[in-house]
């Protein structure tokens, strides 16, 4: 077999580290990049936080026309710092329980049910089950621990402790205490007729309860002010802030954009360590710094081009959706990765990486820089129109359609058409279910019955 050596030209990316740690950093939030640069602080002795950060307009300033900096400091540090520990459900229960004279066993049966009390403010425990809990502590009858499940029924917020939602309900209209033929009719219905009452049967309540009109609207209008979740306004889960990594500003009639300047990273390369590297004898030493020297160079360079990327997308974005802007949702442009990726000369990939979890602060309102693609649908008349701007128009036609006569989709369908956009029914009929809008007739029933209006028996 006859060897012999040929030379082969081939072009191949190779991802070195450096390009693989700035595609990495393009995709962070800014809470993840933030969590990134304190890790490199702590890891790499050759980074400092720089003290001497120049003078910028900060976000904030920006905003509401404040002369300087100093009379608000950092918005987003105050925030955090300021934020009060957050009550969750059982410390609100159990400080209540404080004023409560109780014996020591049912103390201990009251601590039993607050800690077993879900979210949504229910106790899925029996009072068989509580009695098996503290056997080992306390031997406890079970009249006795009903009566203190009943004890902590009357904690705010009215309906906790509840074991099912009729009496989670019936709780609230107890504590409402107000005495009238609604509120007794109410308490009847929730626990006889409650499924018959969710799927709007109120022409059989009507014939069952003889009921008016009026009366069935009072009922049905309490019903609907209960509160079917209480223990959920006591949120257990931190407070998450969203921080802008962009603004967008009027000026001189134009839409500016700029990078938010309190995101930006006050880091800098330690003069100190970088001098040690010339004079160090040590060679173990001086690899040491000096590799460490070139992560920092590369973790700089990399957070430049992060910040160099997001300014020119976010520029080409916002110079597209200048109408959204001036008009709101209706006048939103349809939008595609490869358009902005074509405008900057970037890969789609890139700019998918650069939108996702990035914030543009506006005056009206902080959105994500994703919301500002959509895809298109053809006009009659030539042009597009954004699915965006679609769905504003469909949520408008529903707010001013009569309650009475809600539009269906084909309706809808007919009224776009009629304002030159080509679209079909399944196609409004996703935009609507995208919106959380229920159909003409889950609306039509939701706004009967209505006061002075009759309906055959």
């Amino acid at each position: 077999m006859k060897q012999n050596l040929q030379l082969k030209l081939s072009n191949q990316l190779t991802m070195t580290p450096q390009l693989q740690q700035a595609i990495r950093l393009l995709q962070l939030s800014t809470i993840e990049l933030q969590q990134e640069i304190i890790t490199a602080l702590e890891t790499n002795p050759l980074l400092e936080m720089s003290e001497d950060v120049p003078e910028h307009q900060s976000i904030y300033n920006l905003l509401s026309n404040s002369k300087n900096k100093s009379q608000n400091g950092d918005a987003f540090d105050q925030i955090s710092q300021n934020r009060v520990q957050e009550e969750t459900l059982q410390d609100h229960l159990t400080w209540q329980l404080r004023f409560s004279a109780l014996t020591p066993p049912e103390l201990t049966v009251a601590h039993t049910i607050i800690d077993a009390i879900t979210d949504e403010g229910y106790l899925p425990l029996t009072a068989e089950e509580i009695q098996e809990i503290i056997a080992a502590d306390y031997r406890v009858a079970l009249a006795d621990i009903e009566n203190v499940i009943h004890h902590i029924q009357q904690f705010d917020p009215p309906g906790i402790a509840a074991r099912t939602l009729q009496e989670c309900l019936i709780l609230q209209l107890k504590r409402l205490d107000l005495g009238s033929e609604a509120s007794r009719l109410a308490i009847e219905i929730i626990n006889h007729d409650l499924a018959l009452l969710a799927d709007h049967g109120y022409v059989s309540l009507k014939r069952s309860y003889r009921l008016t009109d009026a009366l069935l609207l009072d009922i049905v209008k309490l019903i609907k002010s209960l509160n079917p979740k209480p223990g959920l306004a006591f949120d257990a889960q931190q407070t998450e802030y969203l921080i802008p990594d962009l603004i967008v500003y009027k000026q001189k009639n134009v839409w500016e954009v700029m990078l938010n300047p309190d995101n930006s990273p006050k880091i800098r390369i330690n003069t100190h360590y970088t001098d040690l590297i010339k004079q160090s004898q040590n060679q173990n030493d001086h690899a040491f710094l000096k590799e460490h020297l070139q992560d920092a160079r590369w973790l700089l360079k990399s957070l430049e081009n992060r910040y160099d990327t997001l300014l020119k997308v976010g520029r080409a974005i916002i110079s597209r959706q200048q109408e959204f802007f001036e008009s709101g949702e209706e006048a939103m442009r349809p939008l595609v990765l490869s358009d902005i990726a074509l405008e900057v000369e970037m890969h789609e990939s890139t700019i998918s990486r650069i939108t996702t979890q990035k914030y543009v602060h506006t005056q009206r309102g902080v959105f994500e820089l994703k919301y500002f693609f959509s895809s298109h649908v053809h006009m009659q008349h030539g042009g597009e129109c954004s699915s965006t701007a679609i769905r504003a128009l469909i949520k408008k036609l529903i707010a001013a359609e009569d309650p009475q006569q809600p539009l269906s989709d084909s309706k809808l369908t007919t009224v776009l058409k009629s304002q030159g956009i080509n679209i079909a029914r399944r196609t409004v009929a996703k935009y609507r279910e995208s919106l959380f809008i229920a159909s003409s007739n889950d609306r039509k029933r939701q706004n009967w019955p209505k006061e002075g209006q009759k309906h055959a028996n």
